[in-house]
């Protein structure tokens, strides 16, 4: 996703949304797969904030085969950046199996 009008029609629209410690995962089904990652100041500086996107990102990538089809948006929480991969790689299934379950 690029556009900011993407990212509001996943927020407004979502078809589910689950919150854990480390970020927020918005779902909204549709025929295309397309993902977006966002990181606020309040994770803190540009190299923290590029950090919580890597680290979403490379979930997101390690797991693509588990995905269904549709609008992802992951917002990255200030626990993120504190945490080490195993731990939010966990949370990170999770919430998918959550928000893609039927």
């Amino acid at each position: 996703m690029k556009t900011s009008k993407e990212f509001n029609s996943v927020y407004k629209h979502a078809t589910k949304t689950w919150h854990t410690p480390y970020f927020v995962l918005f779902f909204k089904k549709s025929d295309e797969y397309k993902v977006g990652f966002v990181a606020s100041k309040k994770i803190g500086n540009a190299v923290h904030r590029n950090r919580a996107k890597r680290l979403l990102r490379a979930h997101f990538i390690e797991n693509i085969d588990l995905l269904s089809q549709g609008s992802y948006v992951l917002v990255a929480k200030p626990a993120l950046i504190e945490e080490n991969y195993s731990v939010t790689r966990k949370a990170y299934l999770h919430a998918l199996k959550k928000c893609t379950a039927t």
